[in-house]
């Protein structure tokens, strides 16, 4: 099982450990996000290959819903430090109770994600390909 260590994040601290972060408030709570937020926890691990595995399952867990079950609050949705780190662990279980399958799985989610991520920045290029197509048909 892997170990980690789930803070609340301070603005302009820096991490020297392998680190992501996890967005705790809004209808997005549980997003693990590369780049810090004023709203966000800290996940520490060990090594780089634990960060890959804990911010891939904490994408599933988002996904799927399962911090949504943990939200609090009427106006602005917040998930607890205390309910984050419950849930991380419960899918963590879950991953390493479901042996070499698992892990399949998990590196598929990998490659699914990587793949959307070049989409996006495909798409954002295009946009703006079009934006300076746009410009340049009229000059004033």
């Amino acid at each position: 099982m892997s170990t980690f260590e789930l803070k609340t994040h301070q603005i302009g601290k820096t991490y020297t450990q392998p680190h992501f972060f996890i967005l705790n408030k809004g209808l997005n709570s549980g997003k693990p996000l590369s780049c810090p937020c004023p709203n966000c926890f800290v996940v520490i691990t060990k090594n780089e290959s634990e960060k890959n595995m804990l911010f891939q399952i904490s994408a599933i867990l988002q996904i799927s819903g399962f911090y949504k079950v943990s939200l609090k609050g009427s106006v602005v949705p917040f998930i607890s430090i205390k309910d984050c780190c419950n849930t991380l662990k419960k899918g963590c279980l879950a991953i390493n109770n479901g042996g070499e399958k698992s892990k399949k799985h998990l590196k598929a989610i990998a490659l699914i994600i990587k793949k959307e991520n070049e989409l996006k920045s495909t798409l954002k290029k295009i946009n703006q390909l079009k934006i300076a197509y746009m410009q340049s048909t009229i000059k004033t």
